[in-house]
Protein backbone atom coordinates (compact mmCIF):
# COMPACT_ATOMS: atom_id res chain seq x y z
CA UNK A 1 0.00 0.00 0.00
CA UNK A 2 1.35 3.21 -0.88
CA UNK A 3 2.01 5.67 1.72
CA UNK A 4 1.62 9.02 -0.15
CA UNK A 5 0.63 10.16 -3.18
CA UNK A 6 1.13 13.78 -4.64
CA UNK A 7 -0.44 14.75 -7.97
CA UNK A 8 1.56 18.01 -9.44
CA UNK A 9 -1.89 19.66 -10.72
CA UNK A 10 -2.32 23.47 -11.83
CA UNK A 11 -2.33 26.02 -9.20
CA UNK A 12 -5.97 27.46 -9.28
CA UNK A 13 -7.56 30.59 -9.02
CA UNK A 14 -7.31 32.68 -5.72
CA UNK A 15 -10.93 32.97 -5.26
CA UNK A 16 -10.64 28.29 -4.89
CA UNK A 17 -11.52 27.37 -1.30
CA UNK A 18 -8.23 26.17 0.24
CA UNK A 19 -7.39 22.91 1.04
CA UNK A 20 -8.62 20.95 3.76
CA UNK A 21 -7.53 18.04 5.23
CA UNK A 22 -10.01 15.34 5.00
CA UNK A 23 -9.71 11.44 7.13
CA UNK A 24 -11.32 9.13 4.95
CA UNK A 25 -11.92 5.43 6.83
CA UNK A 26 -11.63 2.11 4.04
CA UNK A 27 -12.81 -0.74 4.95
CA UNK A 28 -13.43 -4.13 2.76
CA UNK A 29 -14.64 -7.77 3.58
CA UNK A 30 -15.67 -9.36 0.09
CA UNK A 31 -13.98 -10.08 -2.79
CA UNK A 32 -9.66 -9.14 -2.98
CA UNK A 33 -9.85 -6.92 -0.27
CA UNK A 34 -6.22 -5.47 -0.89
CA UNK A 35 -6.63 -4.50 -4.08
CA UNK A 36 -10.27 -3.03 -4.04
CA UNK A 37 -8.70 -0.44 -1.42
CA UNK A 38 -5.72 0.03 -3.13
CA UNK A 39 -7.90 0.74 -6.26
CA UNK A 40 -10.01 2.85 -4.32
CA UNK A 41 -6.92 4.62 -2.90
CA UNK A 42 -6.19 5.38 -6.92
CA UNK A 43 -9.32 6.88 -7.64
CA UNK A 44 -9.13 8.76 -4.95
CA UNK A 45 -6.36 10.43 -5.90
CA UNK A 46 -7.69 10.78 -9.31
CA UNK A 47 -10.48 13.42 -8.41
CA UNK A 48 -10.83 16.70 -8.93
CA UNK A 49 -9.18 18.74 -6.55
CA UNK A 50 -7.70 16.26 -4.48
CA UNK A 51 -3.97 16.89 -3.92
CA UNK A 52 -1.89 14.35 -1.39
CA UNK A 53 -3.05 11.02 0.00
CA UNK A 54 -1.69 9.69 2.68
CA UNK A 55 -2.16 6.33 3.08
CA UNK A 56 -2.01 3.93 6.67
CA UNK A 57 -1.25 0.20 6.51
CA UNK A 58 -4.10 -1.86 6.15
CA UNK A 59 -5.05 -3.93 9.29
CA UNK A 60 -7.94 -6.74 9.71
CA UNK A 61 -10.40 -6.49 12.26
CA UNK A 62 -13.47 -8.81 12.70
CA UNK A 63 -16.46 -7.49 11.21
CA UNK A 64 -19.12 -5.34 13.62
CA UNK A 65 -23.07 -5.73 13.41
CA UNK A 66 -25.60 -3.23 15.14
CA UNK A 67 -25.35 -5.97 17.90
CA UNK A 68 -21.78 -5.91 18.11
CA UNK A 69 -18.69 -8.12 16.72
CA UNK A 70 -19.29 -10.66 14.12
CA UNK A 71 -16.57 -13.48 14.48
CA UNK A 72 -19.17 -15.51 11.91
CA UNK A 73 -18.79 -13.33 9.09
CA UNK A 74 -15.92 -12.42 6.89
CA UNK A 75 -13.17 -10.13 8.50
CA UNK A 76 -12.13 -6.79 7.31
CA UNK A 77 -9.50 -4.90 5.87
CA UNK A 78 -9.66 -1.36 7.13
CA UNK A 79 -7.08 1.47 6.55
CA UNK A 80 -7.59 5.20 7.07
CA UNK A 81 -6.50 8.19 4.28
CA UNK A 82 -5.62 11.83 5.25
CA UNK A 83 -6.62 13.29 1.33
CA UNK A 84 -5.62 16.94 1.05
CA UNK A 85 -8.63 18.62 -1.15
CA UNK A 86 -10.36 21.86 -1.90
CA UNK A 87 -13.50 19.77 -3.13
CA UNK A 88 -16.37 21.18 -0.56
CA UNK A 89 -17.24 18.10 2.34
CA UNK A 90 -20.51 17.46 0.69
CA UNK A 91 -18.94 16.83 -3.04
CA UNK A 92 -16.63 14.76 -1.72
CA UNK A 93 -18.73 12.70 0.40
CA UNK A 94 -20.63 11.96 -3.17
CA UNK A 95 -17.81 10.87 -5.09
CA UNK A 96 -16.87 8.29 -2.31
CA UNK A 97 -20.11 7.07 -2.66
CA UNK A 98 -19.97 6.41 -6.33
CA UNK A 99 -16.82 5.17 -5.81
CA UNK A 100 -18.10 2.45 -3.52
CA UNK A 101 -20.97 1.92 -6.49
CA UNK A 102 -17.92 1.51 -9.07
CA UNK A 103 -16.26 -0.96 -7.12
CA UNK A 104 -19.66 -3.27 -6.50
CA UNK A 105 -20.96 -1.86 -2.92
CA UNK A 106 -24.78 -2.60 -2.52
CA UNK A 107 -26.66 -0.99 0.32
CA UNK A 108 -29.19 -3.85 1.31
CA UNK A 109 -28.63 -4.20 5.21
CA UNK A 110 -27.33 -1.66 7.58
CA UNK A 111 -23.90 -2.79 8.70
CA UNK A 112 -23.55 -5.85 5.94
CA UNK A 113 -20.93 -7.12 3.81
CA UNK A 114 -19.41 -5.01 1.08
CA UNK A 115 -16.89 -4.82 -1.53
CA UNK A 116 -16.44 -1.27 -0.12
CA UNK A 117 -16.99 1.20 2.81
CA UNK A 118 -15.74 4.99 2.38
CA UNK A 119 -16.68 6.63 5.57
CA UNK A 120 -15.69 10.56 5.49
CA UNK A 121 -14.66 11.03 9.31
CA UNK A 122 -13.46 14.91 9.44
CA UNK A 123 -13.17 17.37 7.17
CA UNK A 124 -10.54 19.49 8.61
CA UNK A 125 -12.20 20.99 12.00
CA UNK A 126 -15.61 20.76 10.50
CA UNK A 127 -18.59 19.84 12.81
CA UNK A 128 -22.02 18.90 11.04
CA UNK A 129 -25.00 17.60 12.34
CA UNK A 130 -26.59 17.39 8.88
CA UNK A 131 -28.77 13.79 8.33
CA UNK A 132 -26.78 13.98 5.20
CA UNK A 133 -23.27 15.28 6.31
CA UNK A 134 -22.68 14.44 9.71
CA UNK A 135 -18.63 15.46 10.93
CA UNK A 136 -17.07 14.40 12.42
CA UNK A 137 -18.24 10.71 12.04
CA UNK A 138 -20.82 10.07 14.69
CA UNK A 139 -19.08 6.63 15.61
CA UNK A 140 -15.33 7.77 15.06
CA UNK A 141 -14.74 7.41 18.38
CA UNK A 142 -15.48 3.57 18.57
CA UNK A 143 -13.74 2.10 16.50
CA UNK A 144 -10.62 0.66 16.80
CA UNK A 145 -10.48 0.14 12.71
CA UNK A 146 -9.97 3.84 12.64
CA UNK A 147 -8.42 5.07 15.27
CA UNK A 148 -5.13 3.37 15.23
CA UNK A 149 -4.72 3.32 11.12
CA UNK A 150 -5.35 6.81 11.74
CA UNK A 151 -2.26 7.36 14.27
CA UNK A 152 -0.11 5.60 11.78
CA UNK A 153 -0.05 8.59 9.57
CA UNK A 154 -0.65 11.06 12.38
CA UNK A 155 0.52 10.99 15.90
CA UNK A 156 -1.06 13.95 16.83
CA UNK A 157 -4.25 13.78 15.34
CA UNK A 158 -7.46 15.43 16.74
CA UNK A 159 -10.90 14.16 16.04
CA UNK A 160 -13.26 17.31 16.56
CA UNK A 161 -15.56 17.32 19.83
CA UNK A 162 -13.61 14.20 20.80
CA UNK A 163 -9.67 15.17 21.10
CA UNK A 164 -6.73 13.35 20.59
CA UNK A 165 -6.57 10.67 18.68
CA UNK A 166 -4.70 8.30 20.95
CA UNK A 167 -6.28 9.25 23.69
CA UNK A 168 -9.76 8.12 22.12
CA UNK A 169 -8.60 4.75 21.33
CA UNK A 170 -6.61 4.47 25.01
CA UNK A 171 -10.40 4.92 26.50
CA UNK A 172 -11.64 2.78 24.23
CA UNK A 173 -9.15 -0.24 24.66
CA UNK A 174 -9.91 0.49 28.32
CA UNK A 175 -13.21 -0.28 28.20
CA UNK A 176 -13.06 -2.86 26.38
CA UNK A 177 -10.85 -4.76 28.61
Amino acid sequence: MSRGLTRDIPRHAPHTAPAAVAVVAFGSNLGDRHATIEQAVHDIARLPLVDDIVMSEPMESVAVRPDGPDEDAPAYVNAVAQVTTRLAPSVLLGMLHRIEAAHGRERLERWGDRTLDLDLIVYGDLVSHAPSLMLPHPRAAERDFVLAPWLDIDPDAVLPGIGRVDDALARLRENEA
